[in-house]
């Protein structure tokens, strides 16, 4: 006999499934994060996290508010850290919002300032410019997810091919880019490529905008130069931040927001109640106490990446200038997808984008000393015996 069919599912009105979502979200493709293995003995380079663990004051911080205090609310505003960060910038409070990582800032914003487009834009006046989220490419592959989430329009302006920002001159003449757009994202420093923005020529793309830009600072603590001023001076800015990259607590899920204390408000007035966790704002607080700990790894991992991107050029990589916490290197020889595969094999995992604009690239993230000596042991046994691969 046949295998009997199983049966689509039904609700109790009859109705498949699938009709009950919104089409909008039927035909969302979601975010990928990058893999987190389950393999044993895996040196895992393909997320960018810290390879060192949180200051050992922060570890006790942790321990020590595990007790009676799990039953309770936190803080809903993350108050004391919001006062601590207010310092560390030298700004109010009002102008910082904490959240569940960057990430639900990002996803805030995109809600707080962004018009959805209508069903039926021509039965009245429609201003494309309120209903655009306009970014970069390559860029942070969240930001297209953001604007697809909210029914936005989607504006991806290239970087130039060194993946440098173009003048805004050059935007003007080129006329893809909307100077009216109601949210503008700029990861700086860029993510994947690394690459470094100087200030001054984030405030020439900031002036020129007359909606909101947020500056995503995710790897700033490893750059030459960071833009927090402008969040500061220019109230169409917003700087993102995050604890999760460069201060080992991606665990926890703490991020904040930087800007104008208007926009601040429009923002917190979206926000889930209590929706950064108490041992989270413990943590990020004890981080600030002992900010030290994590300037001595900040240079000891750009330390690692310059000496990694020098090995790597000798070996026939073309590296891209980095001021993160990673490297893009285009491989010699053979394919990136074929080197991610068989790094893979030598149990080292890096991270490859078969569908972006830097496929033939992999996105290599620094970690210890000894991680980064077994990564280029590898790509030395790795071009030593595959001669013969096209």
């Amino acid at each position: 006999m046949p295998p009997a069919k199983t049966p689509k599912p039904t609700s109790a009105s009859g109705r498949p499934a699938p009709a009950l979502i919104r089409p909008l979200v039927r035909r969302l493709s979601a975010y990928v994060p990058g893999e987190q293995p389950r393999i044993r003995g895996l040196v895992k380079l393909n997320t960018n996290e810290n390879p060192y663990p949180p200051a050992p004051a922060v570890l006790a911080a942790i321990r020590a508010a595990v007790d009676g205090r799990l039953r309770l609310y936190p803080n809903p505003t993350a108050q004391q850290l919001r006062e601590k960060l207010a310092r560390r910038h030298r700004c109010s409070p009002s102008q910082i919002i904490v959240g569940n990582g960057s990430d639900e800032l990002l996803a805030l914003a995109t809600r707080a300032f962004v018009e959805p487009t209508p069903p039926k834009p021509k039965d009245k006046p429609f201003r494309a410019s309120r209903s655009t989220v306009q970014y970069f490419t390559p860029s942070y592959s969240l930001y297209p997810v953001l604007a697809d989430i909210h029914g936005a329009l989607r504006n991806p302006v290239p970087l130039r091919p060194d993946f440098s920002l173009p003048t805004v001159d050059a935007l003007r003449r080129a006329k893809a880019w909307d100077f009216k757009a109601a949210l503008t994202y700029v990861t700086t420093p860029n993510a994947p490529s690394g690459r470094g923005y100087t200030t001054a020529e984030l405030d020439r793309v900031c002036r020129a905008q007359r909606g909101v830009v947020i500056l995503d600072e995710t790897y700033a603590d490893f750059a030459d130069q960071n833009a927090l001023e402008l969040a500061l001076i220019r109230s169409n800015v917003i700087v993102a931040r995050t604890f999760s990259k460069a201060y080992s607590l991606c665990f926890q899920r703490v991020g904040y927001l930087v800007g104008h204390p208007e926009l601040i408000a429009a923002l917190d007035k979206i926000r889930d109640s209590y929706n950064v966790n108490g041992l989270g704002q413990i943590a990020a607080c004890a981080t600030l106490d002992h900010l030290s700990y994590y300037q001595r790894n900040f240079q000891r991992i750009v330390r690692t990446r310059q000496m990694v991107a020098l090995a790597l050029q000798r070996l026939g990589f073309e590296v891209s200038p980095s001021q993160t916490n990673f490297l893009l290197a285009r491989p010699p020889r053979f394919s990136a997808g074929l080197w991610h595969a068989k790094l893979r094999d030598h149990r080292i995992l890096v991270r490859w984008f078969p569908k972006s604009q830097v496929r033939d690239y992999l996105r290599i993230s620094i970690g210890s000393e000894p991680e980064m000596r077994a990564f280029l042991r590898a790509c030395q046994l790795l071009l030593s015996t595959t001669r013969k691969l096209a």
